[in-house]
């Protein structure tokens, strides 16, 4: 009887060690997991999982549109059938890559694109933006996903095509509306040189196309966009005026390209800054020269 009462509280006890075992620990990538969603669901935006972003989709190299899938181009949500592809197509993967988000391209002008963020329609903007301060006003920017510079475009039988700085510029010019290069730079060329600006270009394919047409002598862009422009039209020429001082004088908010992301939205900044500073600017400029290669016809 003794022994059978042994046995019996022996066993209670077997089971009451089982009962108030540690439990197993869930799988390493498990954890993980639920670590990303968890801190995508503190991001304001994608608590979807989904990053939203708008762009021109007309402002090869940062972006453009196609009809197909080819060379990674996303499907554009609000343009069925048709697919964005450019720089700014290639960091908003990195980006989503980086944070487990998937990506959406929302096709928009450009006046509209800040808007459009402001409004929640899209989550951030990545459009070839200049950080300058009035636009870091409106949004919070993160970055920078490019350290561009100020050249002119003009023909390359032009007899501009062979001058040293912006004194010797001459003629009629304009640039895209909205945007450093008509409000800031071509004023400043304006007080040294006897040029003629005419009416802002409404987009960047248009200002280009003035150019190539003979409309005006020169514009005034970015690099890559000029870079863009010369792979399009070889009958076009860059004029780089940069280690000259009769150079454009450009603040580093001019310059250097951001994302906006709408104000007060710390973590979606946060996490794309994160990925970028893994970036480096010859990083940047190979990723851009990748996309200068695949662009389509401006």
């Amino acid at each position: 009887m003794k022994k059978l009462l042994a046995l019996s509280l022996a066993l209670v006890m077997a089971l009451g060690l089982a009962a108030c075992g540690t439990p197993s620990e869930p799988a390493e990538d498990e954890n993980q997991e639920d670590a990303n969603a968890s801190a995508t669901t503190e991001i304001k935006g994608v608590e979807d999982g989904v990053l939203t972003v708008g762009m021109e989709c007309a402002y090869a190299p940062y972006n453009w549109m196609q009809s197909d899938d080819s060379n990674g181009a996303v499907p554009i949500v609000n343009n069925a059938g048709s697919y964005a592809n450019g720089y700014d197509v290639m960091i908003a993967q990195k980006i989503c890559e980086a944070n487990g988000w998937d990506l959406e391209v929302y096709a928009t002008d450009w006046d509209s694109l800040i808007p459009a963020l402001q409004a929640g329609t899209i989550d951030a903007v990545i459009a070839g933006q200049s950080m300058t301060e009035e636009r870091m006003e409106q949004v919070d920017m993160a970055g920078p996903y490019f350290y561009a510079s100020i050249v002119c475009v003009t023909k390359a039988d032009s007899e501009l095509a062979g001058i040293k700085g912006i004194s010797e510029l001459k003629g009629t010019c304009t640039a895209q509306t909205g945007t450093v290069w008509y409000d800031t730079f071509l004023p400043q060329a304006a007080e040294k040189a006897d040029i003629q600006i005419q009416t802002q270009a409404e987009s960047a394919p248009a200002m280009i196309m003035s150019v190539e047409s003979g409309t005006v002598d020169f514009i005034c862009t970015d690099m890559p966009t000029a870079m863009g422009a010369v792979a399009a039209y070889p009958d076009l020429a860059i004029l780089d005026f940069t280690g000259s001082e009769d150079n454009f004088d450009a603040a580093e908010g001019d310059i250097n390209i951001g994302i906006s992301v709408l104000k007060g939205n710390t973590g979606l900044k946060e996490a794309m800054d994160k990925l970028l500073g893994t970036m480096t600017a010859e990083d940047f400029e190979a990723l851009m020269k990748s996309a200068i290669e695949i662009q389509p016809e401006i």
